[in-house]
């Protein structure tokens, strides 16, 4: 009887046992990649499956996304500068089977793959566009990674290039750039505010040429302007505009009545002895018998010359 017994609860011991090993429990974010006898099966989950130990294989794999720090990679941009660059990567499995069949490990050679493409597209560019693109960068390594990785059943989500490291000779030249760069726009900018203040005094002249009394009212204005400050020296005595023109009016009048009044003559001469100096000197040239013929037909006859009446 305990004989029977016992060739009966062996065997259901086993099976219980082979049972409880063929149990698998797969999460929501998993997937099994089953293996029947060396051979791809299917892929199955999440959730309860049994896999026939001995007979089948099976290989969990996370769907969940996954964050790969990407190293610090020597990098030699396009004008010859050495800078240390490294970024972060953002990908996920997306076709399980793949990522078990097509590559033995996808996340180390997700990791590679990435540190190479890192270098050679950053050495495609210049060192400006490193600091100032990085978008357009990060564009550029998620696209040619995303490529290359879709064979493994990878997608790459997102690349960001986290730190470039540049030696303190370079950060002082680009300290110095940025200098001059801002001393440039300060003197653009304040040309620009001459040229605009020139406009506007130009167009002020023109509105005081037009209206006369607006720059009588200027001239008010300024005299009170510097007769409140506190530190002013100096007295003003106001003229009006009027009473200058008054006396230029009479000066040409006077001058049109009176040609022959000496401060006329004498502002006539002022204004032609520049012409009449240079034909005194033209004249004065000659030989001397030349010279004292013109002086004798111009002396007249002699007081005694029995022809002078």
């Amino acid at each position: 009887m305990e004989n029977e017994l016992g060739f009966i609860i062996v065997p259901l011991l086993i099976i219980v046992a082979l049972i409880a090993m063929s149990i698998r429990v797969l999460r929501e974010y998993e997937r099994g990649v089953v293996f029947f006898l060396g051979r791809f099966q299917s892929v199955k989950g999440p959730g309860l499956i049994i896999v026939i130990p001995g007979i089948q294989q099976m290989v969990r794999i996370d769907l969940r996304v996954i964050t790969l720090d990407v190293p610090s990679q020597d990098v030699i941009s396009q004008d010859n500068v050495t800078v240390r660059v490294n970024a972060v990567l953002y990908f996920r499995v997306v076709d399980s089977a793949k990522s078990v069949i097509q590559v033995e490990d996808y996340y180390a050679a997700t990791s590679q793959l990435a540190q190479t493409t890192l270098r050679s597209v950053l050495g495609k560019h210049e060192l400006d566009e490193m600091l100032s693109e990085r978008d357009k960068l990060n564009s550029d390594i998620q696209g040619i990674l995303d490529a290359q990785t879709d064979a493994w059943g990878i997608k790459v989500t997102n690349v960001e290039i986290k730190h470039v490291d540049l030696d303190d000779s370079m950060i002082r030249a680009i300290a110095r750039q940025a200098e001059a760069e801002r001393e440039r726009r300060a003197k653009v900018i304040h040309a620009e505010g001459e040229l605009q203040a020139a406009e506007k005094l130009v167009q002020a002249s023109q509105i005081m040429e037009a209206s006369p009394a607006a720059l009588q009212l200027r001239y008010m204005q300024t005299m009170s302007d510097m007769s409140t400050n506190g530190h002013a020296n100096t007295i003003f005595f106001p003229l009006p505009l009027e009473l200058t023109k008054v006396f230029e009016n009479l000066a040409g009048k006077f001058r049109a009545e009176n040609p022959e009044n000496p401060l006329n003559a004498a502002a006539a001469a002022a204004g032609m002895g520049a012409a009449s100096s240079g034909v005194t000197g033209d004249t004065a040239v000659g030989d001397g018998e030349g010279d004292g013929g013109a002086r004798g037909s111009s002396r007249g006859p002699a007081p005694d010359d029995p022809a002078n009446p």
